[in-house]
C-alpha cells in the first residue's frame, strides 16, 4: 500500500510540472513577413504573446485563407485571434484557432 501511495505521489508532482493549455487571446500572422522571424523558409503562421513570436504548430498559414490577400491575409496584416494550446520548445502548439477581428 506504501508503494501505491508513494508511486501516486509521485506521478502527480511529476504531471503538475506540465504546462497545460490555455487559452488567450493573440495576434496571429505570417511569422517571416509580419513578425521577423527567420528560423524557417517561406511564409509560416505565427503568433505573438506578450511582443514574443511563436510559430504555430497544429494550424497551416492558409487555413483562414490566402495568405497574400490584401485585406485579411496573414503575409499583408495582423490579425486578432482567441488561441488554445502551449508553449513547447520554443513553438506554440494550438489545438484551437479563432479569429477576432472581421474579414
Amino acid at each position: 500500500m506504501k508503494k501505491i501511495l508513494l508511486l501516486s505521489v509521485f506521478m502527480m508532482a511529476f504531471s503538475c510540472g506540465n504546462k497545460k493549455e490555455v487559452t488567450q487571446m493573440v495576434e496571429v500572422s505570417c511569422g517571416q513577413c509580419k513578425f521577423d522571424l527567420d528560423s524557417e523558409d517561406g511564409c509560416s503562421l505565427a503568433v505573438r504573446i506578450d511582443n514574443k513570436a511563436y510559430f504555430v504548430d497544429g494550424f497551416n498559414i492558409d487555413d483562414f485563407g490566402d495568405a497574400h490577400d490584401e485585406h485579411t491575409g496573414f503575409c499583408e496584416v495582423v490579425r486578432k485571434g482567441e488561441i488554445t494550446g502551449k508553449v513547447v520548445e520554443g513553438r506554440f502548439v494550438a489545438s484551437s484557432l479563432k479569429l477576432l477581428d472581421s474579414e
